[in-house]
């Protein structure tokens, strides 16, 4: 939480998806192909570069060219990048029951929810419907969908747009720390995501719980 500074009554709190509400795991899906040594699925993922790959479709390039270039360029593990689009919900390796809870008691005590999250907009379009709590949100912005992506301030404007809030009238909760450095930057108050139960203290002392 921002240190040595003073807010608007808080009354949007801004949620990460990734880490934050839902677990997700490449490693979970590639499992089987595998045999279930970790260090071969590092290997593999470091070796086509999967972090930088996965990203542009967080930024809104299509699923399916993005496996068709990679394919390209690596025909070895033509297979292998097909099954991950194929078979991209078994990477979800679930919701995080106790970060639900707090969303439940937000919502009850008449706080206003929204969700700013990286994810292609394809593949966030099969959880979306998947998991109820995502009805508590009054909007959700996909990086996928507007083709910006965190941490770009950009992408920050443009739900303060949406949301018709300043920066000091609302909480992002998220877990990356270069994401909490740009809305700190910005004005928001935040919560660098660890744990619920940390995260269930911060709203506490915040006297938003």
């Amino acid at each position: 939480m921002n240190k040595n500074k003073t807010f608007k009554l808080i009354n949007a709190i801004i949620f990460d998806f990734g880490g934050v509400l839902i677990n997700w795991d490449p490693h979970k899906l590639f499992n089987k192909y595998f045999a279930n040594d970790t260090q071969a699925i590092d290997n593999f993922l470091t070796e086509i570069n999967f972090s930088s790959w996965n990203l542009s479709q967080d930024k809104g390039y299509p699923f399916a060219q993005a496996v068709t270039d990679l394919s390209v360029q690596f025909p070895q593990y033509a297979h292998l990048i097909h099954a991950y689009d194929e078979e991209w919900e078994q990477s979800i390796t679930g919701i995080i029951p106790e970060t639900v809870k707090i969303i439940y008691k937000l919502k009850a005590t008449g706080n206003h929810l929204f969700g700013l999250t990286n994810w292609s907009a394809e593949k966030f379009s099969i959880v979306r419907h998947n998991f109820k709590v995502f009805d508590l949100f009054e909007d959700i912005l996909v990086s996928g969908e507007v083709k910006l992506i965190k941490p770009d301030p950009a992408i920050f404007q443009l739900l303060l747009k949406n949301i018709h809030r300043q920066p000091d009238e609302c909480l992002l909760v998220d877990d990356s720390p270069k994401n909490i450095e740009t809305a700190q930057n910005m004005g928001f108050a935040t919560h660098h995501f660890t744990s619920p139960a940390r995260l269930e203290m911060c709203l506490h002392q915040m006297d938003i719980l």
